[in-house]
């Protein structure tokens, strides 16, 4: 996914480098490298130790074990384990594109902040949404003693953040030659997690956890570009209601306008 076109020259702060086509950030800051050894430590310890040791019980989001027993570091210890080497080389490609020109724009003690509390903020919206959902009668008890793994609503913080702070710049998804907008980041990573998760093992609550957390803290620091309010979404969607409420009247006229003033013609009558 790399940057596209001239909109890249100053994306990694001001006065860098110039146009043309870049593939990740030309610099990858230490809090950033810090993470990914990190991830990467976490996982090898899990490949090494997990038949001697129960990790997924123990440090994975359990909505039963979490907040019904109080193991409250799970929605901490969570974001550090990953199913796979896919699962983690995803993320932490993500996390190295996306989150070094953040940590370099905003400083290591900022980045890492955000980045844990969307992550924090995933994992407890992973614990909590079971119990709601069996009380509304939309999953069954059973979904309490899922397990959820992976950085992902961490990542998915970080993916907000970038595109409302660089919401004009440009990306391209590989292998397809389209070039799209960073505002459009979000949605299209999301459509197309939805579209790829056949198996239904993708946890879209942590990833909307972990975008829901990143836009409260967007919007209070007020450092991002873009980013409406709550007023504002809502005076949006009245706008779109009435913009189509007009369209339809617009549309009816026009359809009787044309009924009227249409020629009769020899056989547009009615047989009996």
């Amino acid at each position: 996914m790399p940057i596209v076109g001239s909109e890249a020259s100053g994306l990694y702060g001001r006065g860098y480098g110039g146009g043309g086509i870049s593939f990740g950030p030309p610099y990858t800051p230490p809090v950033v490298k810090q993470l990914l050894i990190t991830n990467a430590a976490v996982f090898a310890v899990q490949v090494l130790l997990g038949r001697q040791l129960p990790f997924d019980q123990i440090f994975a989001v359990v909505p039963r074990l979490a907040l019904g027993s109080l193991w409250l570091w799970q929605p901490f210890t969570y974001m550090w384990l990953h199913g796979g080497l896919l699962h983690l080389a995803m993320n932490c490609f993500m996390l190295w594109m996306f989150g070094s020109p953040l940590a370099m724009a905003w400083g290591a003690k900022r980045f890492v902040r955000f980045y844990l509390l969307c992550g924090v903020g995933a994992g407890f919206a992973i614990a909590s949404w079971p119990y709601l959902a069996v009380q509304i009668g939309l999953a069954s008890p059973a979904t309490l003693g899922a397990l959820t793994i992976g950085a992902s609503g961490a990542i998915y913080g970080v993916l907000l953040a970038y595109s409302l702070t660089w919401p004009d710049r440009s990306l391209m998804f590989f292998p397809l030659p389209v070039a799209i907008r960073a505002i459009w980041l979000i949605p299209i990573t999301f459509f197309l997690t939805v579209y790829a998760d056949q198996s239904g093992v993708v946890s879209h609550v942590g990833h909307l956890g972990g975008v829901l957390v990143g836009w409260i803290l967007l919007r209070r620091g007020g450092t991002a570009a873009g980013l409406p309010t709550w007023t504002q979404l809502k005076w949006r969607w009245q706008r779109l209601r009435m913009r189509r409420r007009l369209r339809a009247v617009r549309w009816d006229e026009d359809a009787s306008r044309h009924r009227r003033d249409a020629p009769r013609r020899d056989d547009d009558r009615t047989l009996h």
